[in-house]
């Protein structure tokens, strides 16, 4: 798939780190370190402008290593960027620690993963087929 994109920042474009990899990092375009306090949340600009193709989005996910060590996470997870947006990209992050984090200048702050999208048509009804779970809801599957 090709995807046109703009990168005003000093840094390279987001890369597939491995074969396997689902998504590309996403780098910090700062000059200076940026302080998110615990429990804070911030508005991290990427330098990045895309021209995804109608038919799909770019979802932005955290990143398991600053989730895991220090707490770091995206906030609405998955961020969603959809195929007429023509701004910069930016992701939203939060630290859900009690420690003060600092994010440097390039510092990989979250990941981008390229998606399928469908469009839905309604076909709306009085009532709509049964089964066997019917409308048991949260925690009522795998209990005998």
């Amino acid at each position: 798939m090709d995807v046109s994109i703009i990168n005003t920042s000093k840094f390279e474009l987001p890369i597939y780190e491995t074969i396997g990899a689902a998504g590309m990092d996403i780098r910090a375009n700062t000059s200076e370190p940026i302080e998110l306090a615990a429990f804070a949340r911030k508005l991290i600009p990427t330098g990045l402008y895309l021209e995804i193709p109608p038919g799909y989005e770019c979802q932005i996910r955290p990143r398991s290593g600053l989730a895991l060590k220090h707490g770091i996470s995206v906030l609405n997870s998955p961020g969603t960027i959809d195929s007429d947006y023509r701004g910069e990209l930016g992701v939203v992050l939060i630290n859900h620690s009690d420690k003060l984090f600092v994010l440097n200048p390039g510092d990989r702050i979250a990941q981008m993963v390229f998606n399928k999208i469908e469009c839905v048509q309604w076909n709306e009804k009085k009532e709509i087929d049964k089964t066997d779970r019917g409308s048991a809801g949260f925690g009522s599957t795998g209990k005998n």
